[in-house]
């Protein structure tokens, strides 16, 4: 999936959007013309990065969570200023503050060079522009800033929160795909899109080979979840729906399965990642000893790819 990179202004609206975890902008300016600034709301899509800027410095990181949508001046923003119009864009982000907080005009000898010809957030000084709301950044000059943030862009992609929400992304433009597809019937269309809730004729096929969670030993299936091993938006159709790449785990199994916490080997062997703390593990009654039967050679195919893809090794 393609990331996005932006830059919001939030100088007085800064504590209401980073805390309540949203971007707000006029559709047009007060004369009622068009504002490109204002614009780039609707363009902006989940998974997308948010560069928040306020007070000359980069203050915090954001993941676009939805697309915008029509929606009244919020509350707070009434002290703020009274000459934006009262409709405008809403888009809902998750925003984090940074540990440590970058000013970009100390770096402006780095930056300028990425800058945009047209529409840039910054002066070639290093200043911001007062009139700027949200700028699209290019990719040349968010990775310099990714890298001036010294890996704090890093770990914010790689925490449960964005990961979850761009895996969602992803699973919700291939299932939108698969809709519009021509290639494929619709029966087989509602099949290959249950599977991605672990429904429907791919729980029935891995019911046939999985008979209870290898790590609690839950049997009640009505308690359990069929999971992809090899994740649904990354399979081909016919891996989307073979019981082969499926495992019927508890709930929170599933969780740390799912985002790479925990994997296992042929043998029946758990892996546990250096990542997750044991006190979960303890919580969870998970036994970083425990063993089940061994996976069949074709179970093996796709526990390979989770091994190499989504285990988090280090």
């Amino acid at each position: 999936m393609e990331i996005n990179y932006w830059w919001v202004n939030q100088n007085q609206t800064y504590q209401y959007e980073i805390r309540n975890g949203y971007m707000w902008s006029p559709k047009t300016n007060s004369n009622g013309a068009r504002n490109q600034f204002y614009d780039n709301m609707k363009e902006a899509k989940p998974g997308d990065i948010v560069f928040s800027f306020k007070d000359t410095f980069i203050k915090a990181l954001g993941i676009v969570t939805g697309t915008a949508q029509s929606r009244t001046k919020p509350l707070e923003f009434i002290s703020v200023d009274n000459t934006w119009n009262n409709e405008g864009w809403y888009v809902p982000v998750e925003f984090q503050e940074l540990n440590k907080q970058l000013h970009p005009k100390s770096f402006i000898s780095l930056i300028r060079p990425t800058l945009p010809d047209k529409y840039s957030p910054l002066q070639s000084n290093g200043n911001g522009i007062q009139s700027v709301y949200l700028a699209s950044v290019p990719f040349d000059m968010a990775r310099v800033i990714r890298d001036l943030l010294d890996g704090q862009v890093e770990s914010f992609i790689e925490n449960d929160i964005a990961q979850e929400i761009i895996r969602e992304t992803e699973n919700e433009s291939h299932e939108q795909e698969i809709r519009k597809s021509s290639d494929v019937s619709d029966t087989e269309k509602i099949q290959i899109i249950k599977a991605r809730r672990g429904q429907g004729i791919f729980k029935k096929n891995v019911q046939e080979i999985e008979k209870n969670c290898r790590v609690t030993k839950i049997s009640d299936i009505n308690h359990l979840r069929a999971s992809h091993i090899k994740p649904w938006s990354k399979s081909s159709h016919f891996e989307k729906l073979d019981g082969n790449n499926g495992l019927l785990l508890s709930p929170h199994v599933d969780h740390l399965f799912d985002r790479g916490y925990v994997s296992f080997i042929q043998n029946g062997s758990i892996l546990i990642s250096p990542k997750i703390k044991k006190e979960i593990l303890y919580a969870w009654g998970i036994d970083p000893n425990s063993k089940s039967k061994m996976f069949t050679p074709e179970q093996e195919h796709y526990l390979e790819f989770h091994r190499d893809e989504i285990f988090k090794k280090q």
